[in-house]
């Protein structure tokens, strides 16, 4: 499929292609074949070339994609009323995966110095130095943030990950006559190709078609890299209360499905998508190194893992849902409506976070924690 994307500059372009020669490379050595999870994870994170490790900017108008904090401050203000609620009952202190610019982390820190709630610390770990950067730049005025380059071993407090997730690597599987088999990548002519294997029994376990009803020719995506992390994410929480005596939480908010909704027949192609300078498309062989690659949630996977890890699943809902519960709808009227110059946005911004015609339900927030109750009247439409 010829894709029609705005060029790349001379040097983005050499960039992707030494990304390219490097999977190449690993490929001849890995015997002509790599998981679909190590290109991905090479195309996101390799050193110096990978979209995340690499220089260029990714998110915002010039960027490949823009998130919900971009869009309005008011985002991160619900965050913090919720996160004030929940370290009342933990350590005052907040770790974020991914923090993007640093937009997310500035407005909860606002927040929380304008309600006068103390925080302690609020550490990020970061993979990209290129967002690391804009982190600092964005973050210099708050003392209390730190940036760490591993999962600590335990920690007690609020856990955040807003679209963290969907770009861990994921492993591609499609349903054959013979079978199910492992779609993973080959060279031909220099070039990338699809090649199927037979998965391992490991693979099988994780793909959910207990009755054998999907169809032939159906492809997705499972989850090990972050079922993987879940688990990490629940020893840290687990060591942190053996360390502190203190319960911890965490909020994911991402896009995906529940299990019996990210397995749909009809999901014959799966959910993986591409975006490059705010175009979403299929391909993730187009310039290696320059498009973000993700994949939805198998939020089922996710809650399983945590529970598994000794989590408790405290709830599952929509973001609109979410935001409405955190009062989004009173953190917008503390612009009076008939200031219209900057209510109107705000207001846009909320409709478009909470409609369920665009980020209100396709975004889900699963929240799961050791020694935590949610806040009276919090998430009682829960889906979990």
């Amino acid at each position: 499929m010829q894709l029609h994307l705005p060029e790349p500059t001379a040097d983005a372009l050499t960039a992707s292609r030494a990304l390219q020669t490097l999977i190449a490379n690993d490929i001849r050595h890995k015997s002509g074949w790599i998981s679909f999870a190590r290109y991905m994870e090479l195309a996101l994170y390799a050193p110096e070339f990978g979209y995340y490790s690499g220089g260029a900017a990714k998110l915002g108008k010039d960027g490949d994609f823009t998130t919900a904090p971009e869009m309005t401050p008011l985002f991160g203000q619900a965050i913090a009323q919720v996160t004030s609620s929940l370290m009342a009952q933990c350590s005052p202190q907040i770790l974020e995966f991914g923090a993007g610019t640093g937009k997310l982390a500035k407005d909860i820190l606002s927040e929380l110095s304008a309600q006068k709630v103390p925080l302690h610390r609020y550490t990020i770990l970061e993979v990209s130095a290129e967002l690391r950067a804009r982190q600092r730049q964005m973050l210099h005025g708050f003392p209390q943030v730190q940036w760490v380059d591993t999962l600590p071993a335990a920690f007690s407090g609020v856990v955040l990950g807003n679209e963290v997730l969907d770009a861990m690597p994921v492993h591609l599987v499609v349903k054959t006559e013979q079978g199910w088999k492992e779609r993973g990548i080959g060279l031909s002519n220099k070039n990338f190709v699809y090649r199927d294997r037979p998965c391992d029994p490991a693979m099988l376990q994780q793909i959910a078609d207990p009755d054998d009803s999907l169809p032939i020719g159906y492809l997705t995506e499972v989850h090990p890299t972050a079922v993987g992390f879940m688990r990490s994410v629940a020893d840290m929480l687990q060591g942190g209360y053996r360390n502190t005596g203190f319960g911890g939480v965490a909020i994911w908010i991402d896009y995906g499905f529940p299990e019996n909704e990210y397995y749909l027949p009809q999901r014959v192609r799966g959910t993986l998508m591409c975006h490059y300078r705010h175009h979403a498309h299929d391909d993730p062989f187009y310039l290696p190194g320059l498009q973000d690659i993700t994949a939805h949630v198998d939020f089922s996977a996710i809650a399983q893992a945590a529970v598994d890890g000794g989590l408790d699943m405290l709830a599952y809902m929509s973001q609109a849902q979410f935001l409405i519960d955190a009062g989004i709808g009173n953190l917008l009227l503390r612009t009076p409506p008939e200031d219209t110059m900057r209510y109107l946005p705000r207001a846009n911004a909320v409709q478009r976070l909470t409609s369920t015609a665009e980020m209100g339900e396709l975004f889900k927030v699963l929240i799961v924690g050791t020694r935590i109750d949610l806040p009276a009247g919090f998430g009682d439409d829960e889906r979990s």
